[in-house]
């Protein structure tokens, strides 16, 4: 492998942390419930949707490359619907302030 796919993958798997971090920072600092989980679900896709292209850059085989984005596919359908069903309790009258 060279050094550019290295330096790609190490680069585009930092930006993802960086998103992670942003999304915990928007966890901690936001009002209410519903402005959290926008921060928290927006962010956390992201971040992992570039550690995702980040590894599967470095990845060895297409097969490896591929059964990461399955993997990013399910973390993106998984949150999406917690998403949901979070702010649906809310909107139905749960708590929204932490």
């Amino acid at each position: 492998m060279s050094d550019a796919v290295s330096i790609i993958g190490l680069v585009l798997t930092a930006l993802g942390a960086l998103f992670f971090l942003a999304g915990t920072v928007g966890m901690v600092r936001f009002p209410d419930a519903l402005t959290r989980l926008h921060a928290l679900a927006k962010a956390d896709n992201l971040g992992l949707g570039f550690v995702v292209v980040g590894l599967a850059v470095q990845a060895g085989s297409a097969a490896v490359a591929l059964k990461l984005l399955i993997v990013w596919g399910l973390a993106l359908v998984a949150g999406a619907t917690s998403a949901f069903l979070i702010a649906d309790v809310v909107r139905r009258g749960g708590r929204s302030d932490g």
